[in-house]
């Protein structure tokens, strides 16, 4: 398994035109930006888990939730089949394979460019004949599911957050018709309120259920993962 190697803690200071020294970045024009553009470029720039993911090969830095939420929980166990809905840009596939899984499957509405050693494949999930393909492609049912999909923010934090749980929701009846018995299934939320109202079929399906917030998602985000362990077979769903 490839070396885990966490971001070194961000350090102020100074006007340097990159990061490899971990002094802030700022940008030297702001032509041609919104307002919004520049602060999100600023972030990226200034982010160390960004930084990190380009010097370790990974495609984002979303790959660090994964290790994280692995390395508490002991999702990836070698050998096992992992299908990683809305993969793309694929950063979680790519840790998948890291960790040891044997099968992983991963599809998007958006194309995703080849990961050797993963089948990748394009479509929607919620299309009717999609858990008998994707079983047929991984060689059996799912040992372990993974959600990172959000939709587009409207900026409106009630509305993003139905939003997100329609799909979590939408992804956790797909885990149930897919996983195998003692499977795992992993999903991105928002801070909310409803988000507790997923727990209570969760917890009718699987043996733990649990929130998680990796140290890598931002302090800002109000971004959580629903963890649950254990699927007690389809007939409880």
């Amino acid at each position: 398994m490839p070396a885990y190697n966490p971001p070194m803690a961000e350090k102020k200071g100074g006007s340097s035109t990159n990061n490899a020294r971990g002094l802030a970045v700022t940008l030297r024009t702001s032509r041609g930006r919104s307002p919004a553009q520049q602060r999100w470029l600023a972030r990226q720039l200034n982010d160390p888990y960004v930084a990190a993911a380009r010097a370790q090969g990974l495609r984002s830095r979303a790959a660090f939730k994964l290790i994280e939420l692995d390395d508490r929980f002991k999702l990836i166990t070698r050998g096992c089949r992992v299908l990683d809905l809305g993969a793309a840009p694929g950063g979680w596939t790519q840790i998948a394979l890291q960790r040891g899984a044997g099968q992983v499957v991963g599809m998007d509405l958006l194309p995703i460019e080849p990961i050797a050693g993963a089948t990748l494949i394009q479509g929607d999930f919620d299309d009717p004949d999609m858990p008998a393909r994707l079983q047929a492609l991984m060689g059996g049912p799912a040992h372990l599911v993974l959600s990172d999909m959000a939709p587009n923010t409207t900026g409106h934090a009630a509305t993003d957050h139905i939003r997100i749980m329609g799909l979590a929701e939408l992804a956790l009846h797909f885990a149930a018709a897919v996983l195998a018995p003692g499977g795992a299934f992993v999903a991105k939320v928002f801070q909310g309120g409803s988000e507790r109202d997923m727990l209570v079929p969760m917890k009718k399906q699987f043996a733990t259920v649990k929130h998680a917030k990796p140290p890598s998602s931002r302090k800002e985000s109000s971004e959580l993962y629903v963890v649950a362990q254990g699927f007690k077979t389809q007939a409880a769903s």
